[in-house]
């Protein structure tokens, strides 16, 4: 990356703005997402390792769409096992359905609607066959306590794996994205079949069986998104999956159990990545031979990324304060502005042989751009994510009818309560009284864009796009090519749209 003007201060995202150079790239589908970093990631986005935003529905849609997952420190061992072998068993292409049994009520069906985008339950007899879709318009002015059986309106359109077949293994696609080759190709017709069998029989979702027993369901959307995306897979072809281990405790041994659990990146997590704690941690890991990336964090300068990189880290997390749920700098008045942040951190981790993650205070696609210009590999992000159908947390309404869901900074009372509830009352309160983040606010959903699936389409829509404004056909042209300048609040708010006439 070069200025326009040289910068006589440390800057955040907001206070640049890239500007348009000569290009050849044709097509925004013709740029390659894919990150450099270790990791097998085909698009350059993380989803935080906070509680309130990664459990195993997020890590499985980030899998699915080329991304990666971290689940939290705080999550217990057997409750990790138990997790990534199910996102292994979760298919590629096809989306895990939320399923009942025709005996079960409407109110389960209501329960459940929201734990997916698609709003959808599907009906499957004993034996796994598809008996019917149950949609929330079915429910409306039904007894709460009728069976699904007497409310199921319709028989759906139900898919057959077999002419799928070739679209669902997941296989033939490139780094950019779009599936290439013969097996590519068969890849699109048959989820053009789907698209278009769903798109005749007016629905936007339906079941899929194999051998007369259901094995996933497809959306519209989500045909048109495998044809686009590439899932991040490991060697057996299964979704990749992330855990955060903490830098306290028996640190060797949890890593060691998260490897035997199939874990794909370690991410050694902690406040204050520059700290003895923190090389004694990678020292302890990186002697089980992980044979995976490891993470190390967080950092702000480009000593401390060099050291990390010299102790044994793959990759550094960079980012001291920067995030929505984050309250270090008003605090401590420790960090710095997330942008010089990643572009020191950046340059020092690859003299040294590493890469950086930029990890938090993104909050539109212009930000995604800026951070992977100044040199990150991939970028994190946390409460963005929260307010969707993936996150973990319930789904709320408020007294308007907007629904949203709660979020929390891992370093709040409430996070700290959690992760120490082992110990006595006394130890609990009185590290909760060293809280450093916000322990609920209001993450609300998006009507517009209420799954992750959404919000990935809006952001590398936008990267591709910048990316193409600066003729780059891969991410490390990207970070050679991009040229920066240094704006004006004024020059930042000329830039945002206008809804409506002023």
């Amino acid at each position: 990356m070069r200025f326009l003007n040289e910068p006589t201060t440390d800057l955040t995202y907001s206070d640049l703005f890239l500007v348009p150079s000569r290009s050849d790239v044709i097509s925004r589908l013709d740029v390659d997402l894919a990150a450099d970093d270790g990791t097998g990631s085909a698009i350059p986005l993380v989803a935080a390792n906070m509680t309130a935003v990664t459990g195993k529905r997020m890590a499985e849609t980030m899998a699915r769409r080329g991304g990666l997952g971290v689940l939290p420190q705080d999550v217990p061992l057997d409750v990790i096992r138990d997790v990534t072998a199910w996102i292994k068993g979760r298919h590629p292409v096809l989306e895990t359905p939320v399923t009942l049994a025709p005996t079960d009520t409407v109110i389960d069906a209501l329960h459940l609607m929201g734990k997916r985008p698609h709003g959808a339950v599907v009906v499957v007899d004993s034996a796994g066959a598809v008996t019917g879709v149950v949609r929330a318009a079915d429910c409306e002015g039904q007894d709460r306590f009728a069976s699904l059986a007497s409310v199921i309106r319709h028989q759906p359109l139900v898919l057959d794996a077999g002419m799928l077949d070739g679209g669902l293994a997941g296989d033939g696609m490139k780094g950019a994205g779009l599936p290439g080759g013969e097996a590519g190709a068969r890849s699109v017709q048959a989820l053009r079949r789907a698209f278009e069998a769903m798109d005749a029989a007016g629905t936007d979702y339906a079941p899929v069986q194999r051998d007369g027993v259901l094995a996933g369901v497809l959306t519209r959307k989500g045909a048109m998104r495998s044809t686009i995306y590439r899932p991040s897979l490991d060697e057996d072809g299964k979704l990749k999956v992330a855990a955060a281990v903490g830098i306290n405790g028996d640190v060797a041994g949890r890593a060691d159990e998260l490897l035997t659990a199939g874990v794909n990146v370690l991410v050694l997590d902690t406040a204050h990545g520059h700290q003895q704690k923190m090389f004694d941690a990678l020292a302890a890991v990186k002697g089980l031979n992980p044979g995976v990336p490891v993470v190390a964090g967080n950092v702000v300068t480009g000593e401390a990324t060099r050291e990390l990189i010299e102790a044994g880290a793959d990759i550094v997390k960079v980012g001291v304060g920067p995030g929505a749920m984050c309250t270090t700098r008003m605090m401590t008045a420790v960090g710095r502005p997330q942008f010089s942040a990643v572009l020191e951190c950046s340059a020092a981790a690859r003299e040294a042989g590493g890469r950086v993650w930029a990890d938090g205070g993104v909050r539109y696609p212009r930000d995604v751009a800026l951070a992977l210009a100044a040199g990150a590999s991939q970028v994190m992000i946390g409460s963005w994510f929260a307010g969707t159908h993936e996150s973990p947390g319930d789904l709320q309404v408020d007294a308007g009818g907007r629904q949203y869901k709660e979020s929390f900074g891992m370093a709040s009372a409430r996070a700290v309560q959690n992760r120490n509830q082992r110990e006595g009352a006394f130890d609990k309160d009185r590290k909760a009284l060293f809280e450093e983040g916000i322990s609920t606010s209001r993450m609300y959903v998006d009507a517009a864009r209420p799954g992750v699936e959404d919000l990935l389409d809006m952001i590398t829509a936008g990267l591709r796009s910048s990316m193409t404004y600066a003729g780059a056909a891969d991410l490390t042209e990207f970070r050679e090519r991009a040229v920066a300048g240094i704006q004006s609040a004024a020059g930042y708010e000329e830039g945002r749209p206008v809804p409506q006439s002023w």
